[in-house]
């Protein structure tokens, strides 16, 4: 039987369908967009879904439904794709013209491979060029849309014994990674009947991808269900439902103890593995699972050096502020629109850069509880309001042009940036290193406060490396993507020097030729047109074409002139081409290499753009501090106090503006005095606004924020709880 019948329509399948077929059969829940030379196409099912979420028509084409964009476009669509919830593929042609036609498979179709994998929280790479992104445009309303976290949040259960399953009481163990940023986080929790915890988690880490195993306990499912629901078509979490296989246990530890003995590389493997297996069970399993999706989009990288991944909830640390009370709270999003404006983050953000506005969202987030950590901060926020120096406006002015180096940096570190991408990020940084290391002097006599110290002098010495890559690459090829030109010293590329001196070689043997063209057509200044891409083609006038051998071959020909090929050319030429070819795909390794040995210094480089995000947070709190009617809460670890003086609600005080609406009110409760207060009031009379003011209050102290009040105490607050 031919199995390369369609049994419905009895008709043969094309060599591209079958081809199809076997990709789509490995990858069934992708999209994938197929490069046909200059388009990338779509086939059958997804054809429908491309037609329809991307506005373009799709019909019949032998057995399927077909549609297609130009390849230029194709990040434009593989985000669109991707930002409605899909997994997007992309297939490549694996061969080049010249090159195919020198092979053996000549007269076979183009062989093709699935280069890469997208989904909302993996879009990193050359498809989705990351240089549109680089620079966010400051000018977009509610800027604060455009740096979401990207999380991808791996949950798994355990529920010890069948009585405490029946009563909804269950461990479970979360592992969550931003492939864009590399930061991994994990924990593991009790959690009872209502999953408030695990809300909280959700909530607070916003992840734009879970991946679940095929079925979880019913209430975790609801809580799952209820938080996926409330969102937008374009801002639901994607679900990855994967086999329970993967979150048992024992298949988890042989996936793990293989990934870091086998795969990782260098000698410390075992001393990886030990740091892992010291994790609770259920952080392991999600570990694995983790592991095992994002191999199928070559980003695994990130998981090999456990020093890096972070406990999330350490609860002595940070203030507990739970989902409920972030909600109600809007901590970082309203309640109408669930947008950021009207939140707290809203009124904290005059951030800079877009890694600061990440770490930001983290302080916001995660109050401090250590007085001397608080107190660091409010000194060098005072000390930015009150200093003198015009050092500060010169440093702020340093972050105000930055592009986002922290995503392009993760993007050199997968090996999957451009070279555009890789020459703005290593110029960018190199320019940064010069400005701080002329600033040195000055930030020794005029930057007294550790914090600020420590950040801006430390970076310097940490983006050293950045200069030398900068040095071998050639700029022009560097913004053009142009691989054969990109490096300037050939003497640590011998195998691309080798390959150019072979063209060298050939173009002049063609050069010389042309003497023995001339002696030919008896024409002493004959010499070679390109012509449509077609090159060393000779012109020869119609009225004289009878002097031209005969074994030579038209190429191509007008009214007027007729352009040939002689044997010696046809033959150095096709040679050149493949020679061409070649050398591009040597280059592309080189680059490769390249990108490898700049990724040895992604840790200290990666620190010094913590440094600014920490630099850039700071000046946005000074320039909250800077508005009218701001004081400089007291903070003291052994009081158990809330004293506020005429406080406002810091939303409602900005929304208002300059009309003055809201009436200021003070609050004063003590340990030893006033310890509760009930509020009782008609409808609307501000019973709610004066009891998130006092929240709101306390939580900007802790975070190392000005208050809205005149005068503020705080004793340490170790959580809200809001219903």
């Amino acid at each position: 039987q031919n199995t390369n019948l369609n049994k419905r329509t009895k008709s043969i399948y094309t060599p591209l369908e079958l081809q199809f077929l076997e990709m789509k059969k490995q990858n069934k829940d992708a999209v994938l967009c197929v490069e046909c030379g200059y388009k990338y196409r779509f086939f059958g099912e997804d054809a429908k879904i491309a037609a329809k979420e991307l506005n373009i028509s799709c019909h019949q084409d032998h057995n399927f439904m077909t549609a297609s964009i130009p390849s230029h476009r194709l990040f434009v669509h593989v985000r669109r794709l991707v930002a409605k919830g899909y997994k997007v593929g992309v297939v490549k042609q694996m061969e080049t013209a010249a090159l195919k036609a020198a092979g053996e498979n000549k007269s076979s179709l183009f062989s093709r491979k699935l280069t890469a994998l997208y989904t909302k929280s993996t879009l990193i790479g050359e498809d989705i060029l990351f240089q549109i992104n680089l620079f966010s445009d400051s000018n977009v309303e509610d800027v604060t849309t455009d740096v979401p976290d990207n999380y991808l949040l791996c949950v798994c259960e355990n529920g010890e014994n069948l009585k405490d399953r029946k009563k909804g009481d269950i461990v479970i163990g979360i592992m969550a990674i931003q492939p864009t940023t590399g930061e991994v986080v994990f924990d593991s929790f009790r959690d009872c009947a209502s999953r408030s915890e695990l809300e909280s988690r959700v909530l607070r880490l916003q992840p734009v991808e879970m991946i679940l195993p095929s079925s979880l306990s019913d209430q975790s499912e609801k809580l799952i269900k209820s938080i996926t629901s409330m969102r937008l078509r374009d801002d639901r979490i994607r679900i990855e439902r994967m086999e329970n296989l993967y979150f048992e246990y024992s298949h988890a530890f042989q996936l793990i103890t293989g990934f870091y003995t086998k795969e990782v590389p260098g000698t410390t493997g075992p001393q990886k593995l030990s740091v892992i297996l010291s994790l609770d069970k259920p952080v392991m399993c999600s570990l694995a699972a983790v592991i095992a999706y994002l191999r199928e989009f070559n980003l695994e990288k990130m998981l090999y050096n456990p020093s890096n991944f972070k406990q999330l909830s350490s609860e002595t640390e940070y203030m507990t502020v739970n989902g409920t009370t972030m909600k109600n709270l809007e901590i970082i999003q309203n309640q109408t629109d669930m947008k950021t404006k009207g939140s707290l983050l809203w009124v904290l953000d005059h951030t800079k850069t877009s890694f600061g506005r990440r770490r930001l969202k983290k302080w916001v987030t995660q109050p401090l509880m250590k007085c001397s950590e608080i107190n660091a901060r409010l000194d060098a926020v005072s000390e930015i309001l009150q200093s003198e120096s015009s050092v500060f406006g010169q440093i702020r002015n340093l972050l105000c042009k930055l592009p986002d180096i922290e995503r392009g940096l993760c993007s050199v570190f997968h090996k999957k940036c451009s070279t555009q991408e890789f020459f703005l990020i290593v110029s960018t940084l190199s320019c940064l290193d010069s400005e701080i290391q002329a600033l040195v002097p000055v930030i020794h006599s005029y930057v007294k406060t550790p914090l600020l110290q420590n950040a801006l002098l430390e970076i310097p010495a940490l983006l050293f490396p950045v200069k030398h890559y900068l040095k071998i690459l050639n700029e022009e090829a560097a913004k053009t993507g142009d691989k054969t030109q990109l490096f300037k010293d050939l003497t640590d590329f011998p195998v691309i020097r080798k390959k150019k001196e072979e063209i060298l070689g050939v173009i002049s043997k063609i050069q010389l030729h042309l003497l023995d063209i001339r002696k030919q057509i008896k024409n002493p200044s004959a010499e070679y047109v390109t012509v449509s891409g077609q090159e060393f083609t000779v012109e020869v006038k119609n009225s004289h074409i009878s002097s031209v051998p005969s074994d030579w071959v038209m190429v191509s020909s007008t009214k007027a002139v007729s352009r040939f090929h002689s044997p010696f050319i046809i033959e150095n030429y096709r040679h050149l081409n493949q020679l061409r070819e070649q050398l591009v795909l040597d280059c592309s390794a080189e680059w490769l290499r390249f990108l490898d040995h700049f990724s040895e210094h992604y840790h200290p480089v990666s620190k010094a753009v913590r440094h600014l995000a920490t630099v850039d947070c700071l000046f946005s709190l000074a320039q909250v501090a800077k508005q009218g009617d701001y004081c400089r809460p007291t903070v003291q670890d052994n009081q158990r106090e809330i004293i506020i003086k005429n406080g406002r609600h810091p939303v409602i005080d900005t929304l208002l503006g300059e009309q003055d609406q809201y009436v200021p009110n003070s609050t004063n409760l003590s340990g030893n005095g006033e310890r509760v207060m009930i509020i009782t009031g008609p409808n609307m009379g501000g019973k709610s606004s004066y009891i998130k003011q006092v929240a709101l209050i306390t939580v900007m102290a802790q975070i190392g924020s000005y208050v809205p009040a005149k005068e503020a105490t705080v004793g340490i607050v170790d959580g809200i709880f809001t219903r």
